[in-house]
């Protein structure tokens, strides 16, 4: 028609077209006097213009039209004082859109602000789920935003960069040992261009939602009606009456094309995968499982080495050419996830190495093809089932810092070993090692075996598992930060929280942790900021486990000292529990690291120590390299491996009732075993031909003893 301008009307049809008609607006429920201060967010207009651009009209257009459903509030925190026009809460259903990436650091420290902040440890850019202070009250890394003033003219602003339909807000509390500060209640604006802002409603009046009873608990809400534009504002109206304005956020949103930029419409499509990519619960772990062993049952094997305490079973996934049998001369590596139940990304990574495995060998990879034929690999998804459960029933963004975390029983796992360490130092400090104490295989403390001794099945179940299979390397798969660790992780001076406790070993678990770290593209980026409060880059992203922060009977240390096996631990992301749309992410930044790390199990020497008189393999012959003191042990079939850096080394083999043998092994660059065997003659006057063999040494006679007793006391497997 002449006269009506264009431009709008083209506008309206472009988004009626892109979400479609509006449902029936959904009945408001009826609203109370809130007694709360007026939103500094009231919407308003820019002084001198009439506040109807392009992009104020489509966020106004959106913000008005019918509501898409009612508000959903899940672990709310209770009523307001005076009452509060809130969201009506409904029966829980699933956010239609993923979180921004505040907690996992998508979302950068220039894309958040704030009204006010007391410092600049407390400003916008720690108001992020999750984030964790650092130990000192004014760290300069705290946990969480505090706005400069307590009113309810503040907020913390976040630029999603372009359009966005915005569904929710989580919220939690401030990070703290000191203070108890969280946002008991707030409201929600958007605006498209950071200067005129429009409400969230509730029906007719502005929403305000319910926020934290606590700290930590995350709170989420879904908005009553998606709101679309570039920023979300949330304004704090109430806060815990003996504390401040503080608050971590993530914030749900998904992008929508933008009109202004035809770039945006179509966005390239994602890389086709045919990994799973998803959350797996117990039922969904063991479908996948068969389904790949079925797939690949040539290679595959899957195997039970317990249960949790509450029955589920700890299932392994083995991947050979020669499935359910030992090899002599082939190492046996292993990768064990989800020992902590809420950080759940080693969980997937390693369903996703199983798929990954079994098609890449199918397909005739040279890669996967050497190291199925040369490794046998046991993968360990989830040794704390029980509380990935928890965590599984929850949802990325509510299971929170710690639920989950523990068994069911309450036990930590990582701390739930047997403390080896102490006994090893004291025997050290008196002279003792190795000639009176050994320096590896050390027995299981006797205190350990009792009763009434606090062993969680599963970490019976593991150490079972250990004494079953020749374990050469691990890791141990976790979450929360972006480091790789490496033993001792117990500090030798025991009243100290941190301390530099290098093994004997230093130089080749450096090697190995360096290994992950550097393969790892979120690791090794050069963008990539802190998680939380450390910096690992100027470490090169691997620290000594003991100089982060001790923890006594972690399964490293147990591993290093009780078994042959060298295990580091690998701190996947900053985020314990990441959103499903960013596991294709993180299976890239890892997949290299992955299989990279496995293949240093090859990285050393390797051979067998025979009988010179049977050819047989001799057991439990103690292999040695001068200038190190932590020694190994041949297997049944009296292969060993000895995982050693590049260099020239002096090596002895010695087993009871033969002579000592020693020779020189060198170890090259290349990523291959060096051959290093032994023929031991017997002993003279100890043991003639016709003789039974003799029996275990002593140190190996006490450790049988004692896991006897624990088992006997329905503390082992």
């Amino acid at each position: 028609m002449p006269g009506v301008p264009l431009a709008p009307l083209l506008l309206l049809l472009l988004l009626l077209i892109l979400l479609g008609p509006p449902t029936p607006p959904a009945r408001a429920a009826p609203h109370r006097a809130t007694g709360l201060g007026t939103a500094s967010g009231t919407p308003r207009t820019k002084a001198g213009g009439s506040g109807r651009s392009a992009g104020a009209l489509y966020v106004l257009w959106v913000s008005l039209s019918p509501a898409r459903g009612p508000g959903r509030v899940l672990r709310t925190p209770g009523g307001h004082p005076g009452g509060c026009p809130c969201v009506t809460p409904v029966p829980a259903v699933s956010p239609a859109c993923p979180p921004l990436g505040l907690e996992s650091l998508r979302v950068l420290d220039t894309q958040l602000q704030a009204s006010s902040h007391k410092r600049h440890g407390l400003g916008a850019h720690r108001g992020r789920l999750n984030i964790q202070s650092g130990l000192y009250d004014g760290d300069f890394y705290d946990g969480g935003w505090c706005a400069g003033r307590e009113d309810t003219e503040q907020w913390l602003q976040v630029d999603a960069r372009r359009l966005t339909r915005f569904t929710g807000v989580v919220t939690q509390g401030l990070n703290s040992i000191w203070t108890y500060d969280w946002v008991t209640s707030y409201k929600v604006q958007v605006s498209n261009d950071s200067h005129t802002w429009l409400p969230s409603r509730n029906g007719t009046e502005e929403a305000v939602f319910p926020g934290n009873k606590d700290p930590e608990t995350p709170v989420l809400n879904l908005l009553p009606s998606p709101l679309v534009g570039r920023f979300l504002r949330i304004n704090p109206q109430s806060w815990f009456p003996n504390g401040t304005v503080c608050l971590r956020a993530e914030v749900l949103g998904c992008p929508v094309p933008d009109p202004n930029d035809a770039h945006t419409w179509h966005p390239p499509a994602p890389p086709e995968s045919h990994l799973d990519f998803r959350h797996h619960n117990y039922k969904e772990m063991r479908k996948l499982m068969k389904r790949v062993s079925e797939e690949c049952p040539d290679i595959t094997r899957v195997y039970s080495i317990g249960e949790s305490s509450r029955g589920l079973r700890l299932y392994v996934m083995e991947i050979s050419d020669n499935p359910g049998q030992h090899e002599v001369g082939e190492p046996e590596f292993r990768y064990v996830a989800g020992m902590h139940g809420n950080e759940v990304l080693g969980r997937e990574l390693l369903l996703n190495l199983m798929e990954f495995l079994c098609r890449e060998f199918r397909r005739g990879d040279p890669r996967v093809v050497q190291l199925v034929t040369d490794t046998r690999i046991h993968l360990l998804p989830s040794m704390n089932p029980d509380g990935y459960e928890t965590a599984y029933e929850l949802g990325s963004e509510l299971a929170g810092w710690a639920m989950g975390r523990w068994t069911y029983e309450g036990i930590d796992l990582n701390h739930n070993f047997a403390d080896l360490n102490t006994a090893l130092w004291d025997a050290e400090d008196n002279d003792l090692v190795p000639h009176k104490f050994p320096n590896h295989y050390i027995p299981i403390p006797e205190y350990y075996t009792f009763a009434n001794a606090t062993v969680a099945p599963e970490t019976r179940a593991v150490i079972a598992w250990m004494q079953r299979y020749p374990f050469v390397l691990s890791a141990n798969l976790h979450g929360g930060e972006l480091v790789v660790t490496y033993p001792f992780d117990m500090t030798r001076t025991y009243w100290k929280a941190q301390e530099l406790t290098p093994t004997p070993d230093d130089g080749v678990f450096r090697w190995l942790a360096t290994v992950y770290a550097t393969a790892n593209l979120a690791m090794a980026s050069g963008e990539r900021r802190r998680c939380h409060y450390d910096d690992f880059t100027r470490f090169g992203n691997i620290i000594n486990g003991a100089n982060w922060h001790t923890v006594a009977g972690s399964m490293n240390d147990f591993s290093y000292l009780h078994t042959n096996c060298f295990e580091i631990t690998v701190e996947l992301s900053c985020d314990k529990f990441p959103h499903a749309s960013e596991l294709p992410e993180e299976w890239e930044n890892n997949r290299e690291s992955l299989l990279l790390f496995m293949e240093q199990v090859h990285r050393g020497i390797k051979g067998v120590v025979r009988d010179s008189d049977t050819e047989l393999g001799i057991p439990n012959a103690i292999i040695s390299v001068d200038g190190i003191n932590h020694d190994v042990r041949t297997a049944s079939d009296g292969d060993y491996w000895r995982l050693l850096n590049p260099g020239e080394y002096e090596v002895t083999a010695r087993a009871e009732g033969y002579e000592a043998a020693t020779q020189p092994c060198r170890v090259y660059f290349e990523n291959v075993p060096t051959p290093c065997s032994f023929r031991l003659a017997r002993a003279r006057g100890r043991h003639r031909p016709g003789r039974t063999r003799p029996g275990p040494d002593p140190a190996l006679r006490l450790q049988r003893l004692r896991l006897r007793r624990l088992r006997a006391h329905g503390r082992g497997q």
